[in-house]
């Protein structure tokens, strides 16, 4: 009866728009063509024709004239013949124009659809005399179209709300002066300014100006976030106070925005696989109910009944408020700032029983950050890190330049070294104030005589807490000084969303290359159970692997190079939106944010759309089979069934419409409060 959204228009996609320019408000009129799959076994059949979801004057004079015509048989206004109603015919022809058209074209094609049953029960009905019933019929069907059409609407505004948002002309300073360019004409690289109230049209970072940004259209939340110099924006955010100077990093369809759009567009061309059975499944309703009306009419002779049958009978709810479901899944995930590739993607994280988390970047932030200084009796902490930071101050490695910013957070004066050398996976010489100083790991401690304490710094202060960090042993002419522990920070909504997952029943497992005490000891503060360390990227895929050949429903969480193997073997592969671009390449849903409570909770909305798709099942196979049978027997007339049809189909897309976005996102906080997005970081497990 009623079309579902299964494709773009063939001039062009919302998304080929978005990734010519940064706001395409031309494509608020392509939009105006797509193309429709229609109920039965082949819904990739398409052809163009008029945004059938706007409640069009068209449809509602045709829908007018159809009332009036039923109303004029009822009062039997003008009936010059007997053997035919005038008015009806009049009516059939122009209100039932479109699903006559609609079925020939089925028919052509050798397909069994809910218009070719539509349309043999009208004829049948108008054949024996029957026009009121037909009239009324037609009246059913065209109202129907129309609250369904309406319905569809709301997960087509998203995309039309995204691609009017954005600013069309950008102020850009360029050879020292600013200018309004066209959002067409923004390059990377460019400086871009934001007033108080502006909308931020690029994804970037902050080069000057402080202020604070409503991310809810990209991240979900509802807070507005502080934006100072070098933190990172995101196009479709509004920027409240104060002014923003803005590096242009990416545009267009690269945006946070642009894959948002991208990814309900997705939705609507992606077919996943239970939206293929509900196709397959609508068609085998339709024979069963043709071949149900024979049956009734071979036994019972009567054409009323047989009628009631076809036109009772109908998986219109199935095949089109699937699609709408899919689509207000990946929609309502949208909205929490998880980016789902694709309907098959989001009925495979509804069947989620395992989840597989990566540690750096994924569970932590992925950069490292001085825990506590440790020193020896004897030894201030400030003497440990005034050495270590002199010795590290020429270094590039994470961890020194991590020891020498944390001096000059401190305020301690970083002093030159006189004399530097660097040896790879063990540590590092340097002469300062005629010293001499090593800053290093354990082995490179003991070979240059260095007495080490057999328990480490940390177990001889009876100090357990800095178990996770990585050791950098800091000595002077030979003597031990102390150690500062340098850990990766946990984020702090891991140990929720682990949680959350077990109450799903989810089994959770931690793969890392890291070591296995610092693995363990963040498996411990996050509850997780399973833990496995010093894993190199093969091992990672090899263990992924063996879980999906177990027959576990996998979902691989990761952020670097090392996991995109492994994702890409997952059943489904989760990307952090800080990682890398090959990690994000590779998964198939992406969380903006970086929150792995988003995480959590797209699961939730997965298996709510799982969950809804086979009610929808369920309530049509249940109301077919009471239908016909009641209609077999004589209880149910054509206009009875008519109203039954009708009202189970708009039942079931009305609750597939129950995934559908609200207007604005929930008002929430989000848990893990206002974290930057950094580039991914190395496996702490000591200095190599």
């Amino acid at each position: 009866m009623a079309t579902h959204p299964n494709g773009i228009g063939r001039d062009g996609t919302l998304a080929d728009q978005a990734a010519a320019r940064t706001t395409a408000p031309a494509a608020l009129d392509e939009d105006r063509r797509r193309v429709h799959g229609r109920h039965g076994q082949d819904s990739d059949h398409e052809h163009d024709h008029e945004d059938a979801h706007a409640f069009a004057w068209p449809e509602a004079l045709r829908i007018g004239l159809v009332a009036l015509a039923a109303a004029a048989l009822w009062f039997r206004v003008w009936e010059p013949y007997r053997s035919v109603s005038v008015i009806g015919a009049l009516g059939l022809a122009i209100g039932g124009w479109p699903i006559f058209k609609e079925a020939f074209e089925n028919l052509i094609d050798r397909r069994m659809t809910m218009e070719l049953s539509m349309a043999i029960a009208i004829v049948a009905a108008a054949a024996i005399g029957e026009f009121f019933t037909a009239l009324v019929i037609t009246l059913f069907v065209l109202v129907a179209e129309v609250l369904e059409g309406m319905t569809v609407q709301r997960g087509r505004r998203a995309i039309r709300d995204l691609l009017e948002f954005l600013p069309r002309e950008v102020s850009v300073r360029r050879a020292g002066s600013v200018r309004a360019v066209s959002a067409d004409d923004l390059r990377i690289g460019d400086a871009i300014l934001v007033n108080p109230g502006g909308r931020v049209p690029v994804d970037g970072t902050v080069l000057a100006g402080h202020s604070f940004v409503d991310e809810s259209r990209i991240t979900g939340e509802s807070m507005p976030v502080e934006k100072t110099n070098g933190a990172p924006v995101y196009a479709g955010s509004i920027n409240q106070s104060g002014a923003l100077e803005v590096r242009t990093e990416r545009i267009g369809r690269d945006t946070s925005y642009g894959k948002i759009i991208e990814a309900v567009e997705r939705a609507e061309r992606s077919r996943a696989p239970v939206q293929r059975l509900a196709d397959r499944l609508a068609a085998y309703l339709v024979y069963f109910a043709l071949a149900a009306a024979a049956f009734t009419f071979l036994v019972t002779g009567d054409v009323r009944s047989t009628i009631a049958v076809v036109i009772v009978a109908g998986a219109c709810g199935i095949a089109a408020g699937t699609p709408l479901a899919i689509l207000g899944g990946i929609g309502h995930a949208a909205r929490l700032g998880a980016i789902v590739k694709g309907g098959v993607h989001l009925e495979t994280l509804g069947r989620v029983d395992t989840v597989v988390l990566d540690k750096t970047g994924t569970l932590t932030y992925g950069r490292p950050a001085v825990e506590r200084v440790l020193a020896v009796d004897g030894v201030s902490p400030e003497a440990v890190l005034d050495a270590a930071a002199a010795a590290e101050q020429r270094s590039e490695h994470p961890l020194g330049q991590t020891i020498v910013a944390h001096a000059r957070a401190q305020k301690r004066p970083v002093v030159e070294p006189d004399r530097f050398s660097y040896t790879p996976g063990r540590g590092i010489a340097a002469e300062v104030a005629a010293t001499t100083v090593l800053v290093g790991n354990r082995a490179w401690m003991r070979d240059r005589g260095v007495v080490m304490p057999d328990a480490g710094v940390t177990g001889i202060m009876g100090d357990t807490a800095a178990s996770a960090a990585s050791e950098v042993f800091v000595a002077r002419d030979g003597r031990l000084l102390g150690a500062v522990a340098i850990a990766d920070t946990v984020r702090p909504e891991g140990q929720r969303a682990v949680a959350a997952l077990g109450r799903l029943g989810i089994r959770t497992i931690l793969l890392t290359g890291d070591t296995r005490p610092v693995a363990e000891a963040v498996a411990r503060s996050l509850g997780i159970r399973e833990v496995e360390a010093d894993l190199l990227p093969e091992d990672k895929l090899e263990r992924v692997k063996a879980l999906v050949a177990a027959g576990r429903t996998v979902a691989m969480v990761g952020d670097g190079v090392n996991d995109a193997p492994a994702l890409t073997a997952a059943s489904v592969g989760v990307g952090m939106g800080s990682g890398t671009d090959v990690a994000r390449e590779s998964a198939d849903v992406v969380l903006l944010g970086n929150d792995l409570l988003r995480f959590v909770e797209t699961l939730a909305v997965a298996r709510r759309t799982r969950g809804i798709i086979w009610q929808n099942f369920a309530g049509t196979l249940v109301v077919d089979a009471l239908g016909v049978g009641l209609a077999a027997f004589g209880v149910l007339g054509p206009l009875l069934a008519a109203f039954i049809h009708v009202a189970s189909e708009l039942a079931f897309l009305l609750n597939s419409a129950r995934l559908l976005p609200s207007p604005r996102p929930a008002s929430r906080s989000r848990s893990a409060g206002t974290e930057p997005v950094m580039p991914a970081g190395e496996a702490l497990g000591g200095r190599a």
